[in-house]
């Protein structure tokens, strides 16, 4: 299959991609496609195709800049695990990073590097490079990519290392005051509060003056 196929397969609707762009605020060709649609087509094409294939598509859907072919791109290698080879696909979802100028798409990339990482902590030494990034969107990618570590409720030492180690970027970006990057910050401490309030606080006791008051409030809006 190749990319123009598989956005034709979207689909599109016209009112509604104006609708999409306006939103978005990003200019890009727009198809006007839910993301129900592309979870159903996204599962067949994982079905049929090889691995090989897969990323062929990705990474032709996501040259393609179209808003539901980076989001397609983005949903076609977001599994937890990836065989033969799960190596391609991260160098794919990294090579993709540099491009990233939206919430959106941005999300749902990191989301598949999210399980690309819990495969391989050690990825986590390229991920702390993106941190004095010059692009905002690869400074903030570094933390919404490591969210899962701030699910687990028993940490085994390495995951506790890794999360303090997480806690220090979030404190290098607390006088950035980008709004994407403030967010960033409030949602993964508010998410961490599920798990591990007693880092959030510590945390916020620490750094809260600095941050920006919307992302304060965020960080702590699950706190007990």
């Amino acid at each position: 299959m190749t990319p123009d196929e598989a956005l034709a397969a979207l689909g599109g609707a016209p009112q509604k991609a104006a609708e999409m762009r306006a939103y978005h605020k990003v200019e890009r060709p727009y198809l006007g496609v839910a993301n129900p649609v592309i979870d159903a087509q996204v599962k067949d094409w994982r079905a049929a195709l090889s691995l090989d294939d897969r990323l062929a598509l990705a990474d032709g859907l996501w040259a393609s800049n179209v808003h539901e072919g980076r989001i397609a791109a983005a949903k076609l290698l977001t599994q937890a695990r990836i065989r033969p080879d799960d190596r391609a696909a991260w160098d794919l979802i990294v090579s993709w990073v540099p491009d990233f100028d939206a919430w959106a798409v941005a999300d749902h990339a990191s989301i598949a590097g999210q399980k690309r990482l819990v495969m391989d902590p050690l990825r986590l030494d390229l991920v702390e490079s993106w941190t004095t990034s010059d692009h905002m969107w690869t400074r903030r990618a570094a933390l919404v990519m490591t969210l899962p570590w701030t699910k687990q409720n028993h940490p085994k030492p390495a995951e506790l290392m890794a999360r303090d180690r997480i806690l220090g970027w979030a404190a290098s970006y607390v006088t950035d005051h980008d709004w994407f990057i403030q967010k960033a910050i409030g949602w993964w401490l508010r998410e961490l509060s599920k798990h591990d309030a007693p880092r959030v606080v510590a945390f916020l006791e620490q750094h809260g003056e600095a941050l920006k008051p919307f992302a304060r409030k965020e960080a702590a809006r699950k706190l007990p």
